[in-house]
């Protein structure tokens, strides 16, 4: 088949070219207290996360002031929108991507920086509900040496086909196992793990595959700050079976209870 064009109708086209996958997110909450003021948890670390994913993915990043007074007059400017004291929050987004005239695998010329907002309810809403995970041994949601460690937008995509068949099945999530031993717990699809044997706190450790979390290290300090020992470490899979307690961490989820895990056929 001939296709044939004429130039008249390409003369004044515009090429702007979104750099594929050339993207990383934040997310933080807003929240009222009870006096009708706005705090906001962590901003600092999520700018500071901002700037690492930004250098990973070869892009300038705003500085941590420019990232604070963003994300402040954007909630400000929401104000309304923030939902009462306990009532839920207001999911802030923060986005970075390039973008530009170039069709290329090449660092983009151009970027872009923007923040969205919404309200969210309470993710607790009817009380506070075990999850039910089940152990995934085929797909990972991360391997050595690539994008796992970051807010990538390109992460979410990889799991969500596994994530859609775990919830078929009757399962919240699938928890993930790393891509070289299969044999170590990694994390949830959006959220870190922990496990908890007599008064030691055990996640798995930090090594480029597992995202950084915020609530996360928060959870730590607390722990820490409480008297539990709290260990950064490798994390096995049959540990799960002795364990005292599962839960997870996030920033949708704050802190979530594992009520149950399956894994190879066996209900823990």
């Amino acid at each position: 088949m001939a296709l044939h064009f004429r130039r008249k109708s390409c003369r004044k086209f515009s090429f702007f070219q979104l750099f594929p996958g050339r993207g990383i997110i934040e997310g933080l909450k807003a929240y009222r207290k009870q006096n009708g003021s706005i705090i906001l948890f962590g901003p600092e670390e999520n700018a500071s996360r901002l700037q690492i994913g930004a250098e990973r993915m070869c892009m300038p990043a705003p500085t941590i002031e420019q990232f604070l007074e963003a994300v402040t007059t954007t909630v400000l400017a929401n104000e309304r929108w923030v939902p009462p004291s306990d009532k839920g929050s207001l999911h802030i987004r923060p986005l970075r991507f390039g973008n530009g005239p170039v069709l290329s695998v090449t660092p983009a010329p151009e970027f872009t920086f923007l923040i969205y907002v919404t309200p969210v309810g309470s993710y607790f809403e009817g009380g506070l509900k075990p999850i039910n995970l089940v152990v995934e041994n085929v797909i990972h949601s991360a391997t050595p040496g690539r994008v796992g460690g970051i807010k990538a937008i390109g992460n979410y995509a990889g799991i969500m086909k596994a994530q859609a068949e775990a919830k078929t099945s009757g399962f919240s999530d699938f928890l993930y196992l790393d891509s070289v031993h299969n044999r170590y717990v990694e994390e949830v699809s959006t959220a870190n793990v922990f496990v908890v044997k007599d008064n030691t706190i055990s996640t798995p450790a930090l090594g480029g595959t597992i995202l950084t979390g915020i609530t996360r290290k928060s959870i730590i300090e607390i722990a820490q700050s409480q008297g539990f020992k709290v260990e950064e470490r490798l994390v096995s899979v049959a540990e799960l079976i002795d364990a005292d307690e599962v839960f997870c961490s996030g920033n949708a989820v704050c802190v979530m209870p594992v009520g149950n895990i399956s894994f190879m056929e066996r209900r823990l």
